[in-house]
């Protein structure tokens, strides 16, 4: 069974609440291969001690290459904990990503509270599920 590739996204002031969150579910976060912004990947790794492959910082282009990995079907599903009360300069890139996972139909997760619910759904890790990817 393949891992799923899991891709963890945070703006800076919500950093600190996917870190928490990633610590609360750090066994299950074990089990997938994890994708993450520069800065997001950085503090993941330095703080669980998780392998995180790194792309670059959003505003640099990382959202865009989250965005690649969705488009060429390689990404499982998106945690991305952005801050609706301050606006970041890179926001089309953010509304990019989140259409393409709605284009893509790949689970996305903005607050702890959904995060939560999708990490401890049983088809989650299940090998059983697979989302129905369009044709277009």
């Amino acid at each position: 069974m393949s891992k799923l590739t899991v891709a963890l996204v945070a703006h800076d002031h919500k950093k600190p609440e996917l870190l928490a969150w990633v610590h609360n579910h750090i066994e299950i976060m074990k089990q997938c291969d994890l994708v993450a912004t520069g800065t997001t990947g950085g503090l993941i790794s330095d703080e669980t001690g998780l392998e995180v492959k790194r792309f670059k910082s959003g505003p640099l282009g990382g959202d865009q290459q989250i965005g690649a990995l969705i488009a060429e079907n390689r990404l499982d599903a998106l945690f991305f904990f952005w801050d609706p009360l301050n606006a970041a300069p890179h926001d089309p890139d953010v509304r990019a990503l989140l259409r393409l996972c709605s284009v893509w139909n790949v689970p996305v997760a903005c607050t702890p509270a959904t995060a939560d619910l999708m990490v401890t759904s049983p088809l989650f890790l299940s090998s059983e599920y697979k989302p129905i990817k369009p044709n277009f």
